[in-house]
């Protein structure tokens, strides 16, 4: 398991888990980051958001809150 910031670009991941409150739990659910689901990482490197594809949408997620989101590389 690691931070999500940390993955490769390019790679399918799957969320292990969430380290947070309730209210970033909340909103990382309501994006559909939830364990379990599957997400692939389209950039991460350089500065600023990690942009991501989750269920046919791309989203983006700033650094601090994509560390507490644990991924597993499938």
């Amino acid at each position: 398991m690691i931070p999500l910031a940390m993955a490769p670009e390019g790679k399918i991941l799957r969320i292990v888990g969430i380290r947070g409150g309730r209210g970033i739990m909340q909103r990382l659910m309501e994006l559909g980051l939830v364990p379990g689901s599957t997400i692939r990482v389209i950039k991460s490197t350089g500065r600023g958001p990690i942009l991501l594809e989750v269920k046919g949408s791309r989203i983006a997620l700033g650094r601090g809150i994509s560390m507490k989101l644990l991924v597993e590389v499938r």
